[in-house]
């Protein structure tokens, strides 16, 4: 526990009664923010950011600040998760909603003018929730031909299969940045990128979870 305020103390002047995002900012200049991605619950139900949230988020930061937002996972989830390894595999009725994702967009408006990269979080997807890349490519090509074009989005993958030279020129042909993980199974980022910096251009996004 020590340890632990410690850590906090280096970014906030106490660890009770302040408005943490407000402190944070007066060091960093950008956040990713995670809570939003975990949004479906029981029974298909969907819980979308407050926009009441989001307008004290953007309140609490310079001008300048920006937010790098997880897309709920509503919206990225090919099917429910499970409980337990028996159970049978359970198609999300929201995969790749683009209505869902109209909302979602409509819910953190009061961030315009400080978002970085929406970034789209796929599980490992087996030939049980995806039959191959192409398939996978598919249906990412028609939602990006229906969402506004006026946003920076991000893909980050977890099947290292999809490292191919189809991915990366689907992120360059929609100017999707490339968002690379480092764990979780996923192989080092710096020969995957040096692999395939030919389609790789403008924005990136490193996420570092460590060892699985």
């Amino acid at each position: 526990m020590q340890h632990s305020l410690s850590v906090l103390n280096i970014v906030y002047s106490q660890t009770k009664g302040i408005n943490y995002l407000a402190e944070y900012a007066l060091k960093y200049n950008s956040v990713e923010i995670d809570q939003w991605f975990w949004s479906l619950f029981k029974e298909g139900q969907v819980v979308l950011p407050d926009q009441n949230t989001a307008r004290e988020y953007a309140e609490s930061v310079p001008r300048d600040f920006i937010f790098t937002i997880k897309v709920p996972n509503s919206i990225t989830l090919t099917h429910f998760y499970k409980k337990n390894r028996c159970d049978p595999l359970i198609r999300n009725p929201h995969f790749l909603s683009t209505e869902l994702f109209h909302l979602f967009l409509e819910s953190i408006e009061p961030l315009q003018g400080r978002l970085g990269p929406l970034m789209l979080k796929f599980e490992y997807l087996n030939k049980l929730k995806m039959q191959n890349l192409s398939a996978f490519i598919s249906v990412l090509e028609n939602f990006f031909e229906m969402i506004p074009k006026n946003y920076t989005y991000g893909i980050e993958i977890r099947n290292p299969n999809y490292l191919q030279p189809a991915y990366f020129k689907f992120l360059q042909t929609h100017n999707i940045c490339c968002v690379f993980l480092q764990g979780y199974f996923m192989p080092d980022i710096a020969p995957v990128y040096n692999k395939y910096k030919e389609y790789i251009a403008g924005c990136s996004v490193i996420r570092l979870h460590g060892p699985p």
